[in-house]
């Protein structure tokens, strides 16, 4: 016996994107301007600015993205009022998902984003 599930435009659009649905896509991946704070944002009001920049830390740290990308993320966060404690949180729950290696390569690139002095070598800056 199969359960009857209730549309909802958070289902809706979970299985639109699921499913590849390029209108779906292009709505989404089109910022928006946040009222409050005058950022872009492709979430609306839904989620805090401090939130949406947690999460963009998140991502950024689970892609292993540069060192300037993570710390333009830090910079965000840390204005929205993250603190250190809290931007090292992230880091934990997204590499209890990501895997050991990839939350020591984030852990390196977050703390040099915080300006710390791992003793590693800095990253070469990308040529465009």
């Amino acid at each position: 016996m199969s359960e009857m599930r209730v549309s909802s435009p958070a289902r809706d659009l979970l299985l639109q994107l699921a499913a590849g649905d390029e209108r779906a896509l292009r709505a989404i991946l089109r910022p928006t301007i946040d009222r409050a704070s005058g950022e872009e944002s492709t979430t609306g009001e839904l989620l805090d600015r401090r939130t949406r920049s947690l999460v963009a830390l998140g991502a950024l740290l689970t892609l292993d993205a540069p060192t300037d990308s993570v710390r333009w993320a830090v910079d965000l966060a840390s204005t929205a009022g993250a603190g250190e404690e809290t931007l090292a949180a992230v880091l934990l729950a997204t590499g209890s998902t990501a895997g050991a290696a990839q939350l020591v390569s984030s852990a390196a690139r977050l703390a040099a984003a915080l300006d710390y002095d791992t003793g590693a070598p800095e990253e070469p800056a990308p040529a465009y």
